[in-house]
């Protein structure tokens, strides 16, 4: 509890200081450290998920507005991918004493229960579901069963959670079969509609009409490891080479930005910034190849693209630099979109969770944004962290965070500064056996 209370201090002195200097955002930059505003940064986006978290299951809000207005009154809608990013920011948390390792074992023993619970659809859990029963909230009309992309988000995080308890207590060691039992039940194989290839969704009502095959490179390479590591319902290395490698031709060779990729990105030379966050919160990039790419600089040159494209600045937009970067998919003024780096996907809105959560790649660009941001937070910075999204040009600074881009700020920041979250992820024996099933180094 003694960090709580530092951050605590560092955050009354922030306030006290910007009463009180002239030159008050530059005097408060100079006095943290970057230990210090790391700690400050995802202390408070860590507390999304807790404070934040819906309080029947435990599980991450889809969104918080801090105006209090929600569309279709969804205050208590949970996200799966999203709660599986919570789950590793919380495991972080613990290490770093935001909370202690009781508050932290009781919080995931009520997720745990929630989810033993809530509706599944073949072992896969829908995008959204009902924080106070369980049930499942339709992401759209036909996509109201089983969501194995998100699916595979949750999974990453309760295999750390997994790993972090494996070794403990009685209580925690069952607490760990419990979620060793929700993992096997996933039938990731059945999702593959009898084919080389894994499919988005299935509905209960719509069967397989959304009909989305999942072909690479974009957000769901951890999808394919984890239905390869499956020890009852896994996949042959045939659905990962045919189906997300297409036989090879995810290999294209091209440059952006004067920056070097392997990979070809669907629908796009370079796409937005989450592509290379959500496979690797648990996935360690560092070292990770296969016969189709070096993912650690792969993902570098990737973000670097991005930085690239928004300090050239091709529509002009304000406030666009070396320090204020990074394009994802996030809130915009006409509602969520994909922002990326082309002329087309860009709509002059920064998202903090971009350059933030590729602080693992960029580590002197993404502290230089933070730093930029921090003092930029009357406008932009609130109670769990970085608001969502903003736009100079615009004026425009809604006070709201969605769970899925929160997430990955806190995790990337622990395992820029430890590896805590890869340590875990990467040391289950099933994830090991996935790796080298489909040929990883």
């Amino acid at each position: 509890m003694k960090q709580i209370r530092l951050i605590s201090f560092i955050l009354f002195c922030s306030s006290f200081l910007l009463g009180n200097c002239a030159n008050k955002s530059d005097v408060i930059e100079k006095r943290l450290t970057d230990s210090q505003l790391l700690d400050t940064v995802q202390y408070r986006t860590f507390n999304y998920f807790w404070e934040g978290a819906e309080p029947i299951s435990g599980l991450a809000r889809e969104r918080f507005h801090e105006d209090g207005i929600y569309p279709e009154n969804d205050k208590n809608i949970v996200t799966i991918g999203g709660s599986g990013f919570g789950m590793m920011a919380i495991l972080a948390g613990v290490k770093r004493g935001y909370v202690t390792d009781k508050q932290g074992f009781a919080r995931f023993e009520k997720i745990i229960s929630f989810l033993e619970r809530a509706d599944r659809f073949h072992g896969a859990y829908p995008h959204w579901l009902n924080g106070e029963t369980g049930k499942v909230k339709p992401f759209g009309q036909k996509d109201d069963g089983g969501d194995l992309v998100e699916t595979a988000f949750l999974m990453q995080g309760l295999l750390a959670v997994h790993q972090h308890y494996a070794d403990g207590t009685e209580k925690e060691k069952a607490l760990a079969s419990r979620i060793d039992k929700i993992w096997k039940e996933v039938e990731w194989d059945w999702y593959c509609n009898e084919q080389n290839v894994i499919y988005w969704h299935w509905s209960p009502k719509y069967a397989w009409e959304m009909n989305f095959p999942i072909h690479g490179f974009n957000e769901c390479l951890i999808l394919y490891i984890l239905a390869a590591a499956s020890p009852t319902h896994g996949v042959f290395p045939e659905v990962y080479h045919q189906g997300w490698a297409e036989n090879g031709a995810i290999v294209s060779p091209h440059k952006v930005e004067g920056f070097s990729l392997n990979l070809r990105y669907q629908g796009t030379k370079a796409g937005p910034l989450f592509w290379a966050h959500y496979s690797f919160l648990g996935l360690n990039p560092n070292g990770l190849k296969d016969k189709y790419a070096d993912y650690f600089q792969e993902m570098k040159n990737y973000t670097l693209i991005n930085r690239a494209y928004c300090i050239r600045n091709p529509k002009g937009y304000k406030g666009y630099d070396n320090n204020c970067w990074g394009l994802t998919a996030s809130y915009s003024i006409t509602g969520y979109s994909g922002h990326a780096p082309n002329e087309n996907s860009d709509l002059g809105v920064i998202s903090p969770t971009a350059a933030l959560s590729s602080i693992v790649y960029t580590p002197k660009e993404s502290m230089d944004v933070m730093r930029h941001l921090y003092m930029m937070r009357d406008q932009v910075f609130g109670k769990y962290g970085f608001y969502d999204a903003f736009s100079e040009t615009d004026g425009w600074y809604p006070k709201r965070y969605l769970a899925i881009d929160q997430g990955p700020i806190a995790v990337m920041i622990e395992n820029y500064r430890s590896g805590f979250l890869w340590k875990l992820f990467m040391s289950h024996p099933d994830v090991c056996k996935g790796l080298n099933k489909l040929g990883f180094k």
